[in-house]
């Protein structure tokens, strides 16, 4: 199964997680891709059956620079991927208060406005609980490998 990962990041922390996200996945069998700021033609070309989305939350809860572009195009032309298997891993700062892993919600909602089916709850990493996220978002990766897998 052919998984690509997408990541949204400001500092790189979310992108980090999704190199180990890729590298996690490809261990499990899959043909996982991740290539940061990807364009939608890069994406659409992978031809993905499968799409985690590693998102970072930024200013006031919003989506990160690298991100929005792809964001605002799929919500305003929705691929051919209804009923496509997704999640989405959002490292964070809980100390933001009500927009910590905002940006991942706003992905989360992108997934039911376009017809991607969520396999896992949504991952939160607290950046005041971890100084490790990818190695914290082990145990949820292999969930997903799992969930994928059927």
């Amino acid at each position: 199964m052919k998984v690509a990962i997408v990541s949204g990041t400001v500092y790189g922390t979310a992108e980090e997680v999704a190199r180990h996200a890729q590298a996690r996945l490809q261990a499990a069998g899959f043909e996982a891709w991740h290539q940061p700021r990807v364009q939608r033609a890069e994406l659409e070309a992978f031809a993905p059956q499968a799409l985690l989305v590693v998102t970072a939350t930024t200013g006031m809860g919003e989506l990160p620079d690298n991100l929005q572009a792809l964001y605002a195009s799929l919500r305003d032309q929705p691929p051919a991927w209804y009923g496509l298997p997704a999640a989405v891993l959002a490292p964070g700062d809980s100390s933001y208060g009500d927009s910590f892993c905002a940006a991942g919600e706003q992905v989360r909602e992108l997934y039911a406005d376009i017809g991607l089916r969520e396999v896992l709850p949504m991952l939160r990493l607290d950046a005041s609980e971890t100084v490790t996220p990818e190695l914290d978002a082990e145990p949820w990766l292999d969930q997903l490998a799992g969930a994928l897998r059927g």
